[in-house]
């Protein structure tokens, strides 16, 4: 066994998936064989997450099957009710309180008691969860606004379902797709901090509710999924500053803060996301005409692209773009989780499936040959 130590398990073979495959080098991102591109390009949310937990792409049949079980998932029990709006009255940070509605989720599913390995079970559990988020977070966000919230429609595809009940009106075609187009974007990604939490959790052998609800606690942290959020927040005080963006930038470096949005630990090119969602950025804002945040970024990026070499992440357009849907910045990480899901559910899956206790080593630098003194010596 070596001993060589990778903080952070960098560059450390963990486990084998059949689930998503990435080329930092090529900035090239594979769901099971299909590339990224493709699939945000030509198939629904829907369809990337029967992708993920089956195997194959669905048929007409199995994905109209697949809508409506899941569509019929979407409304709430009065107890996680109940605690959406507590939460919401309560100020509860967007993160925070979607990690205790997970968790919260499982009291009120009928396959709660089955066994953790039950497939049939969890695939049930799945639906039920990737269902129930996006109602619990629209609900979340429009209690906190002093609005009532909107029950979900079942013949609504479930990007366009989350834009409805979020604003109250169902969106346009063009924002409904855009915002499926993210969510397949966001589906999977190899073993990033919160799949890799829901894999360790599910390997002791606890339920699915339990693994989703790590993967969220995960996710909450800035180094995480917290980077769109961050990546708005700097546009916004860009534009207040009345500076050009490469002068705002190099302020910014010069006062020795960051640009978020910019780096990945695996990509060392573009993220092929990035590619996709700047192109949506663009069209969005022309059609709304708020082109400066499309604008912002690109020279942003040009700049720090030619002059230090770093290369924009998913993160950094999924913010403009969002943001003029107008969904509320704080909880764009939130929206992140309600994509990832099917992908930490499909990783579970497959963790189940052969399952190992996850249970890493440690190097010990601490003192030796201590002894104890009695406490009236201390």
């Amino acid at each position: 066994m070596s001993d060589e130590l990778k903080k952070g398990l960098e560059g450390v073979l963990v486990a084998e998936s059949s689930l998503s495959y990435i080329d930092g080098d090529e900035g090239k991102l594979v769901y099971r064989g299909y590339t990224i591109d493709d699939l945000a390009r030509n198939a629904s949310f829907e369809e990337v997450v029967y992708l993920l937990w089956h195997g194959e792409l669905p048929t007409a049949d199995e994905l109209g099957s697949f809508k409506s079980s899941m569509a019929e998932e979407r409304h709430l029990d009065d107890g996680v009710q109940q605690l959406v709006r507590e939460l919401a009255e309560a100020d509860e940070e967007p993160m925070a309180a979607l990690r205790s509605i997970v968790s919260s989720l499982s009291a009120y599913d009928p396959d709660a008691d089955a066994e953790p390995t039950d497939e049939a079970a969890n695939l049930r559990k799945g639906r039920r969860i990737t269902a129930k988020i996006p109602t619990a977070l629209a609900a979340f966000s429009r209690i906190r606004e002093g609005d009532d919230p909107v029950e979900p429609r079942e013949d609504l595809d479930h990007a366009a379902n989350f834009l409805y009940m979020l604003n109250g009106e169902e969106p346009d075609e063009v924002l409904a797709d855009t915002f499926d187009m993210a969510l397949v974007l966001h589906a999977d990604h190899g073993l990033n901090a919160s799949t890799f939490s829901a894999m360790v959790t599910s390997s002791t052998l606890a339920d699915l509710h339990a693994a989703i609800t790590s993967a969220v606690g995960a996710l909450s942290g800035s180094l995480h999924g917290g980077a769109n959020q961050d990546v708005m927040e700097a546009l916004l005080e860009l534009d207040e500053s009345g500076k050009e963006p490469v002068e705002w930038v190099e302020d910014r470096l010069d006062a020795g803060e960051r640009v978020p949005g910019f780096g990945h630990r695996v990509y060392n090119v573009k993220d092929p996301r990035a590619k996709i969602l700047s192109e949506e950025s663009e069209a969005l804002g022309e059609a709304a005409g708020t082109p400066q945040w499309h604008n912002y970024s690109t020279e942003i990026e040009e700049y720090l692209t030619e002059e230090k070499g770093l290369a924009p992440n998913v993160d950094f357009y999924s913010a403009s773009t969002y943001y003029q849907m107008g969904i509320p910045v704080d909880i764009y990480t939130p929206i992140f989780a309600m994509s990832r899901v099917g992908g930490w559910i499909a990783h579970v899956l497959e963790q189940y499936d052969d399952n190992r206790l996850i249970r890493p080593r440690g190097r010990y630098v601490g003192p030796d040959d201590r002894t104890v003194t009695p406490i009236d010596e201390r």
